[in-house]
């Protein structure tokens, strides 16, 4: 069961850069700011006051309006995302069902639901909360709609390791079809955290960047970096058994070959210092991905913009490849332009990943101008480039110590 493969048959987003995944990717490669003033409530007394929002976003398109209303935001987007991987992958009927499986990721769950409903129970009373609360509420609820609305039989789970979310999500999806539990899986992430709350706890912990000028906002590896800026989204990879997907003659983007993951085991926010845990899963996922010294590889980098993130995964990078190697490889990142969008960032990264692989082009990191001295690799600055590809990583961290990586090659389709 081992030697099972796992190829991605399907893949959408929705995203600060657009409401397709072909909109996101096509945004990253122009180099898109996705990041604007906050408009999902009044930020007067914020001192962080920019996010990266999903524009113009209607449910109604994915949903009808009993269960919009009965559904919390980053669900709704996570619904989204899945019908178009789900469309994508034209794999309705051609699974059994009790072989089909969804694990999506989530860092923080229906916080918006949240505030409503504590808004309610403090100025008018227990009574006015909810029936609906507690489902709309619960980090688990994307996958169970997700699993209803294609009749997902097979395990229904949630990944929740903060930042890491998507990235887990995906990979212990790769898992459950690699050693035979099920035949295809919807994987991905989900996030909508925008709220008062939320934004005001990550400005105290001194998290967020409080610039004003967007373009001076979020900006992974450059010296002035002085934290993210929080986004939202969502992003769905459908995940395929590779001898399920070629008798029914699915598109493959490619395999997921690699996957590591494990825990710092030392603070529950800031990275090792010596970045233990982030080259143990490297290491891992390159192990199982059958790494080359020849390989030519894009790596998507965690990269968010926070002064010890930066510092710790370049140091990853050089002792898990060596200094010569890291020169080489092709890193940046996406965060520049849609922002940390928390659960959903290792889904859409991944997704950004395999674009980059299938098309040889790297995503920019934008509005890189000052590189730090401690962060001197490749990471792509300001403009997209072509580069001969043959294995692309995704790379995660979150906050508990949570390290996921994801690799992936090309497969030949015949």
């Amino acid at each position: 069961m081992d030697n099972r493969r796992v190829v991605i048959t399907g893949m959408g987003a929705v995203t600060p850069l657009g409401e397709t995944l072909e909109e996101t990717w096509q945004g990253m490669l122009k180099g898109k700011n996705g990041i604007a003033p906050i408009t999902q409530f009044d930020t007067k007394e914020y001192k962080a006051k920019l996010s990266a929002e999903v524009k113009n976003f209607d449910p109604l398109k994915y949903m009808d309006k009993l269960e919009a209303n009965r559904t919390d935001r980053y669900a709704q987007l996570a619904v989204a995302a899945s019908q178009m991987a789900i469309d994508d992958s034209k794999i309705l009927g051609a699974v059994d069902p009790e072989r089909f499986a969804v694990y999506m990721g989530n860092g923080i769950g229906g916080i918006h639901t949240l505030e409503a409903e504590l808004r309610k129970l403090i100025e008018k009373g227990p009574r006015k909360v909810s029936p609906l609360f507690v489902p709309m509420l619960i980090a688990n609820m994307a996958a169970g709609l997700i699993a209803i609305r294609f009749n997902c039989q097979g395990q229904a789970m949630p990944s929740v390791t903060a930042c890491a979310s998507g990235t887990t999500a995906i990979g212990e999806a790769m898992r459950l079809i690699k050693h035979g539990y099920a035949d295809a899986v919807i994987s991905g992430g989900s996030e909508s955290a925008i709220t008062p709350s939320a934004v005001a706890g990550f400005t105290n912990m001194q998290a967020l960047s409080t610039a004003e000028n967007v373009n001076e906002a979020s900006l992974p590896f450059d010296k002035r970096r002085s934290g993210f800026v929080i986004g939202e989204g969502a992003a769905v990879l459908i995940l395929e058994e590779l001898e399920h997907a070629k008798k029914r003659g699915a598109k493959i983007y490619g395999e997921v070959c690699g996957y590591g993951s494990c825990t710092d085991a030392y603070h529950i926010t800031s990275p090792h210092p010596e970045a233990k845990g982030a080259v143990h899963a490297l290491k891992e996922a390159l192990k199982e991905a059958k790494y080359m010294s020849c390989d030519k590889i894009y790596f998507n980098a965690h990269g968010t913009g926070t002064h010890l993130n930066d510092i710790s995964e370049t140091l990853a990078v050089k002792k898990t490849f060596g200094e010569e190697k890291a020169g080489e490889i092709h890193i940046s990142s996406t965060k520049s332009m849609t922002g940390h969008m928390l659960g959903a960032a290792g889904a859409v990264e991944a997704a950004a990943a395999v674009m980059a692989l299938n098309e040889g082009i790297i995503p920019p990191t934008i509005n890189l101008f000052e590189k730090d001295r401690q962060c001197d690799l490749n990471y792509t600055p300001i403009k997209a480039v072509k580069a001969e590809l043959s294995m692309s990583i995704s790379n995660s961290l979150g906050f508990g110590g949570h390290n996921a990586c994801l690799i992936f090659r090309r497969v030949n389709n015949e």
